[in-house]
């Protein structure tokens, strides 16, 4: 059935129910479209106006209904596909909003604000060859729109198209020309200009026009820094391309003036003398013995400016033998006597170096002991003690947790007022394996210096890690707005650091159902990166931002490489593996975690799920509130934020496709993360148990491409081998055969699984986790308990090179296999590791948080930071 055609009269007031809604008239737009109704109920544009006016208002289900019906009634309406377009892009489902804004095309393919949104949304969904047909037609509705021919070069550029978004950059040039010298976004054209050429590989043409830009001689690019700094490098990119020796040698002599140029703006500037060096054919990273002693002259020139510290630092890098040591007894003495607490942070790269290490802990040791000698007013006693504060981070990093606390015990005594002393104290704790006393050591930092957020939010994070998440949210909450619950409000604030710490820590509680609520919020922050790039698409373009517009999109295309987005779906993953094995196939192949309690284990998934039948929660304080949307008085076309029915994630622990919400974590993460041990593992567990049997096989070639020899490959090797050859019937052409071939590529099918394992455990007999790896494979075998305990057991003996980390795995697997000798275990590492508190009893665990909960911060301290805050 035909649309009703409206007569003159009704088209005019149809063309004011669009002003209205333009203009944000809404109720003046309702009425109007009641008034085209009663006459035509039958008018789909009419229906459909009216709906999006009803969503803006506040009614967004009845809207988006009538919205529905309207377009039923009238399918060839560029206005109903607009309106349909606009409601769901405001939901953020970007594909569908676009294929909406393409059928409004085909009816009106001339509409500018139609076209627009398009082009937004094809760069928003990287539809960039439609993009670069979508600029075309803006441009040519627009040709004197100098955004438009921008759009335009963009557009080729994203595209691959260099040549053309050269030409179009050229073409705005030309009319651009009488523009005048101080006109940023013209600035930022050339540069863009500039930067397309470079990656063209016209580097001569590059150089050229940054020198006809040049602000020195009049020019119109502003950003001198930035300029020559591209200068610099396209230098040097001439100077490789260029096969003649005597361009060479001009191109040197040049590039050596820009970076003379640069270090006299800024003569700490790292990079700066990277390229320098670089310039002269020395690379920093790989410095020969042949090019030594003329990098040293070099970085002496500079040390000589005035406060430049970065020469001197470099030179410590390139020197070896007693040259090192010259330079760093000085380097080392003016650090201590002007007390600059990052000073082991600086040279902690040195410390690859075992020979430069060596040397700088017998300076430290020699200085030292001159400073506690030392009488007068010749050395101050606070040069003793950053000596002291010094030498126990170096002690701490290298594993010497005991000769670390002694020297910090010293330093207390010395001075008990300085916060970085307790921070260190906790740091060194925390490596020895002592979540609990780290915590209590960075608490009193904190409460040296309670107003410092760095030493509050680290105390938090000691907390969590420690397993007191109501104490950690008691100190975050100090500097929550307007003392909001610490959950709500660093969630919204999307601190990444909170969000996985407390995740993990919920885990190694067994709290499985807050660890995924954690992780999946994780998970809405990068979402939320997403979305939020969508305003910039035509802000960018406007404001001629384009090199950093550009370089934003690449960060956005790669941003779920993150280790905080990598850490959360992996942990996920093993959550719901885990929690899938419980109920179908047994022990999970996951390695267990290495700190905090047993959280792999049944009873703790068990546990989880009958908390989450019963629906009572196992929330800790502030946490178990549900949150509440403040809805603003102007909602715009933006759905309500979604009232979580679900706060305590009872229901996500429960949920029946756990292997596919696995699935759906791990999306396209092994094309933007190929080189990570973690992710192949992930998704091999979650491709086997959904029987993707070529999908895990390939997960496990690319992690043998990148450590053979790994402990977590070895075990699944033989767990895709077992699997395989269990099946009830063999898997049918063609993917039986390439199976075959490819398990067949990782261990040859004539070698057995038992040959396999004992040859492993033979090559890697010192390695604690080789071991679990090896008593894994022994389970997947079918061999006795008792064996698969005499195995693990071995870690204890020598040569086995085990510390409390190793030791913690091979402990959570034995309580995972529910092992008998699991508490003898723990007895047998509890006193081998004297510092640790991970193999305590969990009595004595609970009195550690007890104890730490009773003499924690006073009131008085609490109210203190508030009237301040």
């Amino acid at each position: 059935m035909a649309p009703p055609i409206l007569a003159q009269k009704d088209k005019k007031l149809f063309a004011d129910l669009l002003s209205q809604y333009e203009n944000r008239q809404l109720s003046k737009g309702r009425k109007t479209a009641d008034q085209i109704l009663k006459k035509y109920p039958e008018h789909g544009e009419t229906m459909c106006m009216k709906g999006l006016i009803l969503v803006h208002l506040g009614q967004r289900d009845e809207g988006i209904n009538l919205v529905k019906e309207g377009m039923r009634k009238d399918l060839s309406s560029h206005i109903c596909w607009h309106v349909w377009a606009l409601i769901q892009k405001s939901e953020h489902k970007y594909e569908d909003a676009l294929k909406s804004y393409i059928q409004a095309l085909k009816f009106d393919k001339d509409n500018f604000n139609i076209l627009r949104d398009t082009a937004v949304l094809q760069t928003q969904t990287r539809q960039f060859e439609g993009l670069v047909e979508t600029r075309h037609n803006l441009l040519r509705l627009r040709p004197y729109n100098r955004h438009h021919w921008v759009g335009l070069a963009v557009a080729y550029q994203l595209n691959g198209n260099l040549d053309e978004a050269k030409q179009v950059l050229e073409h705005i040039e030309g009319f651009l020309r009488n523009i005048g010298t101080s006109n940023v976004e013209f600035s930022e054209l050339l540069m863009y200009h500039v930067r397309i050429l470079e990656d063209m590989g016209d580097f001569q043409s590059a150089v050229d026009m940054l020198e006809s830009h040049d602000r020195a001689k009049g020019g119109s690019v502003l950003d001198r820094m930035a300029s020559t700094e591209m200068k610099a490098r396209l230098l040097a990119k001439l100077k490789e391309s260029d096969a003649d020796d005597e361009k060479k040698t001009a191109w040197t002599e040049r590039a050596d003036a820009t970076w003379r140029w640069l270090l006299s703006q800024n003569a700490d500037g790292y990079e700066y003398y990277k390229g320098f060096l670089a310039n002269q054919g020395i690379d920093l990273a790989n410095v020969t013995d042949e090019n030594r002693e003329k990098a040293l002259e070099m970085l002496r020139d500079y040390s000589n400016v005035q406060f430049a510290t970065a020469p001197r630092r470099l030179a410590l890098h390139v020197a070896t033998g007693q040259e090192f040591q010259d330079l760093i007894k000085p380097y080392l003495t003016n650090g201590l006597t002007k007390g600059i607490p990052s000073l082991f942070a600086d040279l902690k790269p040195l410390y690859n170096d075992s020979v430069k290490r060596q040397i700088i802990e017998d300076i430290v040791e020699e200085l030292r002991a001159t400073f506690a000698t030392s009488t007068g007013d010749s050395v101050e006693p606070t040069t003793y003690l950053w000596a002291l504060y010094l030498l126990a981070q170096h002690h701490s990093y290298l594993g010497r947790h005991k000769q670390a606390l002694e020297i910090l015990d010293i330093a207390i005594v010395h001075t008990p007022t300085l916060p970085e002393l307790y921070m260190t104290r906790a740091r060194a704790l925390k490596r020895a394996g002592d979540p609990h006393g780290a915590a209590r050591a960075m608490n009193d930092a904190r409460l040296l210096d309670g107003q410092d957020r760095f030493i509050n939010t680290k105390t938090g994070k000691y907390l969590l890690r420690a397993g007191m998440v109501n104490e950690a949210d008691t100190i975050f909450s100090k500097f929550t707005r307007g003392g909001a619950p610490a959950g709500a409000d660093l969630e919204e604030m999307q601190a990444m650091h909170y969000l996985v710490e407390q995740g993990d820590s919920y885990r190694r509680a067994g709290k499985l159902n807050l660890a995924l609520k954690k992780y999946y919020v994780i998970q809405k922050v990068f979402e939320s990166f997403r979305e939020d790039q969508y305003e910039f698409h035509q802000y960018s373009v406007r404001k001629t931002i384009l090199n950093v517009y550009t370089e934003m999109l690449k960060w956005e295309d790669n941003v779920r490489s993150h280790p905080g987005f990598i850490h959360a779906a992996v942990a996920t993953v093993q959550i719901w593996v885990a929690l899938y094995d419980d109920a179908t196939l047994g022990p999970s192949l996951q390695p267990p975690e290495t700190t905090g309690s047993d959280v792999s284990s049944k009873k703790a998934i068990n546990k989880a799920k009958k908390a989450a039948r019963k629906g009572q929660p196992e929330a800790d304080g502030a946490n178990s509130k549900k949150a509440t949307a403040i809805q603003p008085e102007d909602r715009g076309l933006e759905p309500p934020r979604p009232r979580d029915d679900d706060p305590e994630g009872l229901k996500l622990v429960l949920a029946e496709d756990p292997l596919e919400r696995a699935d759906k974590y791990l999306t396209g993460l092994s094309e933007l993360v190929p080189q990570n041990m973690d992710i192949c593992f992930a998704i091999y567990d979650v491709a086997i148990r959904r029987k993707k049997y070529l999908q895990a096989v390939g997960m496990l070639t690319r992690a043998h491409s990148l450590d053979s020899e790994h402990p977590g490959l070895h075990s699944r090797i033989a767990h895709l081998r077992n699997t395989v050859s269990s099946l009830p019937e063999p898997i049918p052409a063609p993917v039986g055969p390439i199976l075959a071939e490819s398990i067949a590529s990782l261990l040859p099918a004539e070698v057995s699984l038992e040959l396999f394992n004992s040859q492993y455990l033979q090559k890697h007999s010192s390695s604690p986790m080789a071991i679990v790896a090896h008593a894994k494979v022994a389970q997947i075998l079918k061999a006795p308990q008792d064996e698969v305990d005499s195995i693990l057991f071995t870690v204890l003996k020598e040569p086995v090179q085990l510390d409390h980390e190793a030791a913690f795995a091979v402990l959570s697997y034995l309580k995972e296999m529910k092992s008998p000798r699991a508490e003898e275990f723990r007895i047998a590492c509890n006193d081998r590791f004297e510092l640790s508190t991970l193999f305590r009893s969990d009595e004595e665990i609970d009195a550690l948080q007890k104890s730490f909960t009773e003499s924690g911060e006073s009131p008085a301290d609490g109210e203190a930071l508030e009237t301040v805050i």
